[in-house]
């Protein structure tokens, strides 16, 4: 029968592979196709916090392929608090929400994968399918934009993980978060690669009309193909295409985000997304270089060996080019646009491709004008 094995970590973490160097996945950690069948990461190696890790063999009866495919569950996130802050420089935003954990669209270069190690899981397969939702984030919110000396700012949601990926069809928390925004007139940027999001294409266009929301679609190809194995559970381009029509038709200031760009697989697309874009109505655009923190590097190399093979070492090679010679590089400033020549050219183009089809002529800034606290709740006298 199959067995998982129980094999204890060393008290301090192992050091990373060499820059340069491709080995296998981890004995054990690589999950058969079928069982991965719509999902994006190849293997479930235990999160890097653990003390142990997992090893699934085959003990001799040659059962492992009656193990389970992976099914997505979806447990209650008991958090006290909605919204995050941070102070990063390099970013324009210094408030956000997520109304998830971990996210079904299982993008395979997704930076955030490495904050489930912090529940104790993978940043392969469980992100993708060991979910959390936040039932009482549109009540926490409530709570806090009621505290006495809040200060409104634009809040940011959809930068970790998606608002609009598949579950949220049944938990609707984005939508009810979102009603409390529009409430208040509290001001937010969207950030999205879900069609899902035209869901709410009436409280959207309801808070454009008061300056209080941007929205932004994230379009990473326009290969149907390369989109499907690269982020199996999101929309299709021509899907997010269509979003970003309909969302610029209703009033609703709408960007695309090229993001991200990866060397040698995606970034000869540049100017045809935009062009694309640009026809749908779009005039704001963005982009960001693939970012490889923690285990997306390996998860992202594992898939790059699978798919496309002939390409792997290429692509790492421009990669590290754009990243002073390592893999990755977090340094303020640098993370969402690396350096060097390639990165220099990679910004250039997108520049250049910006001004010939007029974009980021002007830039929505929205406004706190029409914010209105709620009411904090009644609170009994003391006595004394």
């Amino acid at each position: 029968m199959a067995r998982s094995s129980l094999a204890l970590r060393p008290s301090v973490p192992p050091s990373p592979a060499p820059t340069g160097e491709f080995g296998p996945p981890a004995a054990g950690t690589t999950v058969e196709r079928e069982r991965r069948r719509g999902r994006g990461a190849q293997s479930n190696a235990s999160g890097r916090y653990e003390p142990t890790a997992r090893v699934a063999f085959d003990d001799g009866w040659q059962s492992l392929e009656d193990l389970p495919p992976f099914s997505t569950s979806v447990s209650v996130d008991a958090s006290r608090k909605v919204i995050t802050r941070n102070e990063s420089p390099d970013i324009g935003f210094d408030r956000s929400i997520n109304p998830y954990r971990g996210c079904e669209h299982g993008c395979i270069y997704c930076f955030a994968r490495p904050t489930h190690a912090y529940l104790g899981l993978s940043p392969g397969l469980d992100f993708e399918t060991k979910l959390f939702a936040k039932p009482d984030a549109p009540k926490l919110l409530e709570r806090e934009l009621s505290a006495a000396g809040y200060v409104p700012r634009t809040i940011a949601i959809g930068t970790n993980t998606d608002p609009y990926q598949p579950i949220e069809r049944e938990h609707q928390v984005m939508r009810r978060i979102l009603e409390v925004l529009d409430r208040y007139g509290h001001p937010v940027g969207i950030v999205t690669k879900s069609a899902l999001v035209l869901r709410d294409l009436e409280i959207l266009a309801r808070m454009a009309q008061r300056n209080l929301v941007k929205v932004a679609l994230s379009v990473t190809t326009l290969d149907a193909r390369l989109a499907r194995v690269m982020e199996p559970r999101a929309a299709t381009p021509a899907r997010r295409l269509e979003a970003l029509r309909q969302l610029t038709s209703a009033g609703v200031p709408a960007s695309v985000m090229v993001a991200p760009v990866i060397p040698a697989l995606n970034d000869a697309e540049i100017e045809r997304i935009l062009d694309a874009a640009a026809a749908v109505g779009v005039r704001e655009a963005g982009y960001v270089l693939l970012r490889l923190p923690l285990e997306v590097r390996d998860l992202f190399r594992e898939w790059l060996m699978v798919n496309f093979p002939d390409r792997y070492r290429h692509v790492f090679k421009l990669i590290r080019e754009t990243r002073g010679g390592k893999d990755y590089d977090s340094s303020w400033g640098k993370r969402m646009t690396g350096g060097g020549p390639v990165a220099w050219m990679i910004g250039r183009r997108f520049e250049l491709a910006c001004e010939r089809r007029g974009f980021n002529k002007t830039r929505t800034r929205l406004t706190t004008d029409h914010f209105s606290p709620p009411r904090r709740a009644a609170e009994q006298l003391s006595l004394f």
